[in-house]
């Protein structure tokens, strides 16, 4: 019954009476225009109820959470990773061998392989960016038992940025492979927004067509990865002499990231040799085979002299969409990051398990070992000290 407009007004009320009915008209008027757009009075009445604890969590916790997920929702999201990404299919692990002492015949019979009467022809195709010194310990390695390589080079990243041809630009420095080379240029296509990796697809096709051009034919051994990806020379050499070799092999390489410093995982696995099929083999760089050749050389990625080239691949390959912050550019902060072994992108790994997640967290520890590593490097240590361990500083430009 209202406080107003009936009989009862005219029955005399106790104080507390009339203190309840003036408070219940107020609250009434907190809701009178329910029906209507919210008003600033209704704002005003609905603030007025709530009480200091809810200001804080509307205020303070709400939007530091925003905030908090803004900054770090891609390290959320792959922490998270193991709740819908199971782990990829095993691979079928085979041991390999070596001892420089020991002969190819008996390294193939431990493979279970037999032995060829001549070696395979190989062939080293390669996309290339800007990787100039990896290119150089990567042809000085595998130069003595490689009989073509094929290199193409674009005008574009795979973002659709233009770039100067840098191979061109420093064809004298690998004047020592020029009579088995095999060069070509595709110009890019500069579709802005596009994914990257429909241009990166588009130049592996291109690099099917230069491979013809360089006279591959079936049976030769195709090696298929990127520049940083290297197969050490007694891996191929062995390949090249042995029958019988799965017709697509992939190798698991040592995966370093800035130099040989900082040693991440044995789990490196993209690079692959195929015996080459006409009209079948398709030059790729994603699981194509279920077997796998152990320790069969390095995976050096971010492994660069200057500072520059760090940023500039940091912009340009396909996942440029990692750089989240302005900032993640400074090249103090990448100098820094570089020296600690940390992440450029402040990811966390790429894993699928929490276990493993959480035991590769924070930065990679330092190796003092320049055991195994290509011979060109350690025979030029002076002029590529910033690959070994303790030279982590870069130049700038």
């Amino acid at each position: 019954m209202d406080c107003m407009g009936s009989y009862s007004e005219m029955i005399p009320k106790s104080d507390e009476e009339e203190s309840y009915c003036c408070s219940k008209k107020s609250d009434d008027y907190c809701g009178q225009e329910s029906g209507k757009a919210l008003s600033m009075s209704r704002i005003k009445c609905i603030m007025r109820g709530l009480d200091f604890k809810t200001y804080v969590f509307l205020f303070a916790v709400v939007p530091t959470l925003i905030f908090g997920i803004y900054l770090h929702g891609q390290k959320i999201s792959y922490f998270l990773r193991p709740l819908w990404e199971s782990p990829p299919k095993p691979f079928h692990e085979i041991p390999h061998y070596y001892h420089e002492n020991v002969s190819m015949v008996n390294l193939c019979k431990l493979h279970g392989w037999g032995i060829r009467e001549y070696p395979r022809r190989v062939f080293d195709a390669v996309l290339f960016s800007n990787e100039v010194e990896i290119l150089t310990l990567r042809w000085k390695e595998l130069y003595p038992y490689v009989n073509e390589f094929v290199l193409l080079e674009s005008n574009s990243t795979f973002t659709g940025v233009l770039k100067p041809l840098m191979f061109a630009n420093h064809r004298e420095e690998f004047k020592f492979v020029e009579p088995r080379l095999t060069y070509g240029t595709v110009g890019g296509r500069f579709r802005k927004g596009e994914n990257p990796f429909v241009e990166e697809a588009y130049q592996r096709v291109a690099l099917d067509q230069l491979l013809r051009i360089a006279g591959i034919t079936d049976d030769d051994l195709l090696i298929m990865s990127d520049v940083d990806e290297i197969p050490s020379r007694h891996t191929i050499n062995l390949l090249r002499w042995c029958d019988d070799i799965p017709p697509i092999l992939h190798l698991r390489l040592k995966n370093y990231l800035y130099s040989f410093e900082f040693l991440q995982d044995n789990n490196s696995w993209r690079a692959s040799v195929h015996r080459y099929q006409s009209g079948k083999t398709r030059y790729a760089h994603y699981r194509q085979s279920d077997d796998i050749l152990a320790d069969a050389g390095w995976h050096c990625s971010f492994c660069f002299r200057r500072i520059s080239e760090f940023i500039f691949k940091m912009k340009a390959y396909s996942h440029f969409d990692r750089v989240r912050f302005s900032h993640f550019l400074n090249p103090h902060r990448v100098q820094r990051v570089i020296c600690k072994g940390a992440d450029l992108f402040d990811m966390l790994p790429e894993e699928y398990t929490f276990r493993d997640i959480i035991g590769k967290m924070g930065p990679i520890p330092h190796s003092f070992s320049a055991v195994y590593l290509p011979s060109f490097l350690l025979e030029n240590a002076e002029k590529y000290k910033f690959l070994l361990p303790g030279h982590c500083m870069r130049e700038k430009e």
